[in-house]
């Protein structure tokens, strides 16, 4: 590797621990001094160096990553009022929010919630006609609970082909090394690929791919349905232990301890949508839980055979 390409390397890295920092502290308040130092930059240089790297200033990246933020849970935490939705995305005015989230989505917060609602509860309802008109061919994918007596805890059994059993418990705070992509992803075999390669090259190397309890993971930081494709943030990791050292393109965060729901899907690469809409448009309305506001991941248990895939989609839940 050439100097340029180990001083490429590495300022990615330092904006890397930047967007982590704004990711994990939304509600607070946040100076262009505060943002350099956590990226060991002069404040006079950063906001350059951020632009050239993410193709926004961190004050934009910033009030996108809260307008998204507050859309998403506009969706997901129904109950909440939208004033404190925008405080918890790093509003202290509600009108300074409303006029933000409009000029973003062309629409105010309300009537977004609104709309978005009415589009889910129709397209249930065409998901049930369909499957009552497909009843005598088709099985429903509903889950049913019931409790497990050996591991003390909640499972849901499901008519779904594709998955193998879903449950909740809470995860242990893992910490992992990544390596970040920002575009489009879905369906980019060849990208997945070259990242795992380029992460496992350097895990290799530094002897953590024999670790025991080694896990593998993808995280997705922002909602596809939300956020332009071109912004979306992907991390692909591994689990590593708390004093790795980092350097270049490769970053390390905590994912914190939390509950999540874990289901459990045999797929090849064109499935993993279809995985994600289930979780989701099936097991959350008829589970008694709702997303809570953290990282969501897919957790590989093991290589995949022949193009086939056993993931784990793991989303963090709260009760209603």
């Amino acid at each position: 590797m050439n100097d340029t390409e180990r001083l490429n390397k590495e300022y990615r890295s330092r904006v890397n621990r930047t967007l982590d920092y704004i990711e994990a502290h939304l509600d607070k308040a946040m100076t262009l001094e505060e943002l350099a130092a956590i990226a060991n930059f002069s404040k006079f240089h950063f906001g350059r160096i951020f632009y050239s790297i993410v193709g926004e200033t961190p004050y934009q990246f910033l009030l996108r990553i809260r307008i998204e933020k507050a859309a998403q849970l506009l969706l997901t935490e129904k109950h909440a009022s939208i004033k404190e939705i925008a405080y918890r995305c790093g509003f202290s005015d509600i009108s300074v929010f409303s006029r933000h989230f409009s000029h973003y989505f062309s629409e105010s917060p309300s009537h977004f919630r609104k709309a978005r609602v009415e589009q889910s509860n129709m397209y249930q309802q065409e998901r049930n006609i369909g499957q009552g008109e497909s009843n005598n061919t088709q099985v429903c994918d509903k889950p049913v609970m019931y409790l497990c007596p050996q591991h003390k805890t909640i499972k849901w059994r499901t008519n779904m082909k594709t998955n193998k059993s879903v449950e909740v418990r809470d995860l242990p705070k893992m910490t992992l090394a990544y390596i970040r992509h920002i575009g489009p992803y879905k369906g980019d075999a060849l990208l997945f690929e070259r990242l795992w390669g380029k992460l496992c090259t350097w895990a290799g190397a530094k002897d953590l791919l024999q670790q025991p309890d080694l896990k593998s993971l993808v995280i997705y930081h922002d909602d596809p349905k939300v956020t332009l494709e071109d912004k979306l943030r992907m991390s692909v990791c591994i689990t590593v232990p708390e004093d790795t050292k980092v350097d270049g393109e490769f970053g390390k965060m905590e994912l914190e301890a939390a509950k999540y729901v874990i289901a459990r899907f045999e797929i090849d690469a064109a499935g993993f949508m279809d995985a994600w809409d289930w979780v989701y448009g099936h097991w959350f309305p008829s589970s008694g839980y709702q997303p809570d506001d953290k990282p969501c991941f897919e957790l590989y248990p093991c290589e995949p055979q022949n193009g086939i895939f056993l993931v784990d989609i793991c989303v963090p839940v709260k009760p209603m």
